[in-house]
């Protein structure tokens, strides 16, 4: 394996979007309330996109999932120690392979099974990363940031961008 300059991206930081329910917005950044493709119900996960279009995408893969409309909400993040799956060279610096990022997830935890996805993120944390860029499925080009701590001291901060959304 490389060191570490090899496996995380540089900092990581911009404006990215997330979609909730209206009646969450206040906690948009409290991270996902149900398992998702790289975390366990218990395990909070802030999932973002890099784009509205990237949320878009993200909402054909989960159709049912939303009791009413979303809102899009805009999130400002400094992010260090991000592993970019779609670099792979970083992927292999991390021991990872993309696919089992990419595989499905959702009927495996339906049947009680662990997806390969979640040993990605375990695998990413206990190399000391704090997130992952994930490239859209649905849409190539498209990325999405997915966050396993953030507004912590030495983590990522994510703050909702006032006046947006």
């Amino acid at each position: 394996m490389s060191d570490d300059r090899d496996m995380f991206a540089p900092e990581v930081r911009g404006t990215f979007f997330r979609a909730v329910d209206p009646s969450f917005r206040e906690s948009a950044i409290a991270g996902s309330r149900a398992a998702g493709r790289y975390s366990r119900a218990d395990e909070p996960t802030l999932y973002l996109s890099s784009s509205v279009e990237g949320v878009e995408a993200a909402l054909v893969a989960h159709p049912d999932t939303r009791a009413t409309e979303p809102v899009i909400v805009e999130v400002d993040v400094t992010a260090p120690r991000i592993v970019d799956l779609r670099d792979p060279a970083a992927g292999f610096a991390a021991g990872i392979d993309l696919e089992d990022a990419t595989a499905p997830w959702q009927q495996i935890v339906a049947d009680g099974g662990v997806p390969t996805s979640w040993l990605v993120r375990d695998r990413l944390a206990a190399l000391g990363a704090d997130g992952l860029i994930d490239p859209s499925r649905k849409r190539p080009g498209l990325w999405h940031l997915v966050l396993f701590r953030w507004n912590t001291d030495d983590a990522p901060q994510v703050h909702i961008r006032t006046g947006a959304g």
